[in-house]
């Protein structure tokens, strides 16, 4: 099978929607099939696969960094004419989205579209527009996407229920999560982190992974670790990633003067996460903009006794008080207090985590599932 992917969001960007496409083309490739990735070009990276090929874009750098595609390219138009493709599918429903559907229609071939985000919580990444505005406009576009699109793929089950009530009525909507990279989470070794941080065996580590930005809610999360920290010296908060709030979280670590209990250690390398959850005996995450979070899968598959917001998407994922705790606002820090205090429940909540992750949430259980979906619309445009 050929598949062609069209993204506006792709690698270096360490984002859910890369970490999502790797997932799945490097299974598709590892089962004979053949990949085709159409990206935004990114001045500082080199691809490895010749197979990716890169619209020109243009660099934004408005709170993160962020490379615009430009959806023409006559070179690029020349290379797909050249090729077959047996499926497209598309990231996104703007700009290079415009695109995948426009060679879905020449070629002749069916249309996926992944529902990965729930835009709203983005427009404040449109500095020129009024949030309401750009909110109304970017969701109207994705709606009529989605119901010209000949499947519709959401990570989790919420997903669905929201995009219909914003106005999607196609019928072909099936959940599919990302899966867990498997090989990437194979022989961790936290000791170097522990000896570098300088953190003893006997503290208790609090870890998040996050872009520290606002649709992140990591100034509510930091808020409630500190909490914790003030009243639990022997706890200590790994806060990994990057982003335009950092500042902003410093401040309030060191005006309740625990900084030297908390450590931000910048964008984490995704073959580094594993070690940092070794280390790790619970997680926490306070985003509410998740359609599934894939650094939640990722934690249950290490075996890590998570506490979250019950919110869309994560909330799918997690089973409260079987693969992890769920909580409001209002009892975050007391949940994280109570884990801490219990190490019966950490021990259960990861091991149910894990199996639970292994069982459902592997790259290859979800490749398979993609690839059904692909064969059954190719059977019916055949027939």
């Amino acid at each position: 099978m050929k598949v062609a992917i069209f993204t506006n969001n792709y690698l270096p960007n360490p984002y859910g929607v890369t970490t999502s496409i790797e997932s799945f083309r490097e299974e598709f490739i590892k089962n004979g099939h053949t990949v085709y990735v159409f990206a935004p070009h990114n001045k500082d990276y080199k691809d490895k696969d010749k197979n990716i090929f890169r619209y020109p874009s243009i660099d934004i750098q408005y709170k993160i960094k962020y490379p615009l595609p430009i959806p023409y390219s006559k070179k690029v138009n020349e290379i797909i004419e050249k090729l077959d493709f047996d499926i497209i599918h598309s990231q996104h429903p703007n700009l290079l989205g415009k695109a995948a559907m426009n060679w879905a229609k020449k070629k002749r071939v069916p249309l996926v579209f992944t529902w990965h985000t729930i835009y709203d919580k983005y427009t404040h990444y449109a500095p020129f527009l009024p949030q309401k505005l750009s909110a109304k406009w970017v969701i109207g576009n994705s709606v009529d996407y989605a119901n010209r699109a000949d499947k519709v793929i959401i990570p989790t089950d919420s997903v669905g229920e929201i995009i219909k009530k914003w106005g999607v009525v196609n019928r072909e909507i099936i959940t599919i999560p990302t899966g867990v990279n498997e090989k990437m989470f194979q022989n961790y070794n936290s000791n170097q982190i522990r000896e570098s941080l300088r953190i003893d065996k006997n503290k208790k580590i609090i870890l998040s992974i996050s872009r520290l930005t606002e649709e992140k809610n990591v100034i509510f999360l930091v808020k409630e670790v500190v909490k914790i920290l003030k009243i639990n010296t022997e706890a200590v908060f790994i806060l990994g990633g990057g982003g335009y709030l950092k500042n902003k979280l410093i401040e309030i670590v060191n005006r309740a003067k625990v900084s030297e209990r908390v450590f931000f250690t910048g964008l984490i390398e995704k073959d580094e996460i594993k070690n940092y959850m070794s280390l790790a005996n619970i997680f926490v995450y306070a985003s509410k903009s998740e359609t599934q979070g894939t650094i939640i899968t990722e934690a249950m598959y290490m075996g890590l006794s998570i506490m979250a917001i019950d919110s869309l998407g994560v909330g799918d994922l997690i089973e409260d008080g079987k693969t992890g705790l769920l909580s409001t606002d209002n009892n975050f820090s007391k949940k994280i207090k109570s884990l801490l205090a219990d190490e019966k429940l950490v021990g259960i909540l990861g091991k149910n985590a894990k199996k639970e992750a292994r069982e459902k949430y592997t790259s290859k259980i979800c490749a398979e599932k993609m690839i059904k979906v692909y064969e059954e619309l190719i059977r019916k445009m055949n027939n």
